[in-house]
């Protein structure tokens, strides 16, 4: 598919989508509550699609409501028969989600029977060598493809006391969170261990999305463990807490995203006037702080409950945004936004945390240097640092997703500005997490031809 975005001027009201974040964290919650769950405002995205798929390969049974989502579950069971390549064993397919591998296999370890976790797309070369190293050390056997997908599990997965590395994600922490809260008291050769265990973390990232596994957790009435300054996750298993966690129906309501809502925000702070409905300010999730720099950079910034109001400086009062610097560590998802923002903005923006883009759906430092680079951006990249030369104004170009959502949106932001239509290439990238957008600007007054 390719998208053809046109220099626009924005106006209007746009509520923001699920937060994918939130949904795919509500469906494995669902999945480990035994009994019946209710989930309010579901996601559609690509990856929406996947985590539903999954818990329903591992036992689940699913349907929809009006705009409620009904989960009914009896604790993980790898229901799948689908072979792969000829092996018998259960086969769940994670399709191109980063969050759903990392979360969702921990969770299918607490399975006894033998699964395999398959992905495809870019999910095939991330490094999944995390899993090779932790697993065994809760019992759990596994054969990767030289730390790469697929991989073959057997469990069931046994809680024990373990240290393990953050740095990569705090995805590989949130699914040991969630399958240890879900594991009953651990024991080791028919002895019951202590009543306490210790997941020790060291270098954690995106420590927010952390707070919001944890707030997911204790909706689903889960076995929450006490967060030692996100260094030591204490559970304590005791009869009241011990699996599975019935009773009555859990229910959730899953959030505004501030992922896809950052480009929304950012196409209002440089082409308009508009209002975004749906956000909680609230939030833990870790993209929320794109406020932080949209007040920096001065655009007219207006916030209430759910509902924010963005806009261009007006040309009275000189109509300029200003360079600013930002530290993306523990939300490197705003980079693509934070880029289209920067592109418009006089002087050089600073932002740390490049590190964090090695492994997404593209190597982001290096594509966003490529395709904002052909619109005439100059990017240096210098050790954990993105300086952009920005308020030059950019020129339309012919561009490429590389198949990654996040550079499709940032790219299509962009264009609302640029001297010449913007062409993306690849464009149906957005199905990823935000299948709407290209339809949401147009909402706006944007000039989009989708073909």
């Amino acid at each position: 598919m390719r998208a053809t975005i046109q220099p626009s001027t924005l106006t209007g009201t746009i509520t923001a989508p699920a937060s994918k974040s939130s949904m795919q964290r509500a469906c494995a919650a669902a999945l480990l509550h035994v009994g019946q769950s209710f989930i309010q405002n579901p996601g559609t995205s690509n990856d929406d699609q996947a985590a539903i798929k999954m818990i329903e390969d591992l036992g689940a049974t699913v349907k929809f409501v009006n705009n409620t989502m009904v989960v009914n579950s009896k604790g993980v069971a790898a229901t799948s028969t689908h072979p792969f390549e000829g092996l018998g064993e259960a086969v769940v397919n994670c399709g191109e989600s980063g969050l759903g591998i990392r979360m969702f296999t921990p969770v299918a370890a607490l399975s006894s029977k033998p699964i395999t976790i398959n992905g495809k797309g870019s999910l095939l070369t991330r490094p999944m060598d995390f899993f090779d190293e932790v697993l065994p050390q809760v019992g759990v056997k596994i054969t990767s493809n030289n730390g790469k997908l697929p991989l073959q599990i057997k469990g069931p997965l046994q809680p024990q006391n373990i240290t393990v590395d953050g740095s990569l994600s705090s995805q590989f922490l949130t699914g040991l969170l969630m399958a240890f809260a879900a594991s009953p008291s651990p024991s080791k050769g028919g002895e019951l261990q202590p009543e306490a265990i210790t997941i020790n973390v060291k270098n954690l990232k995106s420590k927010p999305y952390i707070d919001l596994t944890l707030k997911i957790m204790e909706a689903f009435n889960m076995n929450v463990p006490i967060n030692k300054n996100y260094e030591e996750f204490v559970f304590n298993y005791t009869t009241s807490k011990i699996p599975p966690f019935g009773g009555e129906g859990a229910s959730y309501t899953v959030e505004g995203d501030w992922s896809g809502a950052a480009f929304l925000l950012v196409a209002g702070a440089i082409a308009g006037n508009i209002t975004v409905k749906g956000l909680d300010v609230c939030s833990t999730q870790a993209d929320k702080k794109i406020l932080e720099a949209l007040n920096h950079c001065g655009c007219l910034l207006s916030i209430r409950d759910y509902e924010i109001d963005v806009a261009r400086p007006p040309f009275g009062t000189g109509g300029v945004l200003k360079a600013f610097h930002f530290n993306a560590t523990d939300c490197p998802d705003l980079f693509p936004p934070l880029v289209a923002l920067a592109a418009y903005c006089e002087g050089k923006t600073v932002i740390e945390g490049v590190s964090r883009l090695a492994h997404k759906e593209s190597d982001r430092g290096i594509t966003l240097q490529d395709e904002f680079g052909k619109m005439g951006l100059e990017i240096i990249l210098q050790d954990d640092l993105m300086i952009i030369n920005g308020g030059k104004g950019l020129n339309g170009a012919h561009v490429h997703s590389r198949h990654d959502h996040r550079i499709a949106m940032a790219c299509a932001t962009a264009g609302l500005r640029t001297a010449g239509e913007v062409v993306i290439d690849e464009a149906e990238a957005i199905n990823k997490s935000y299948p709407n957008f290209y339809k949401h600007l147009e909402k706006l007054g944007a000039k989009v031809l989708v073909l």
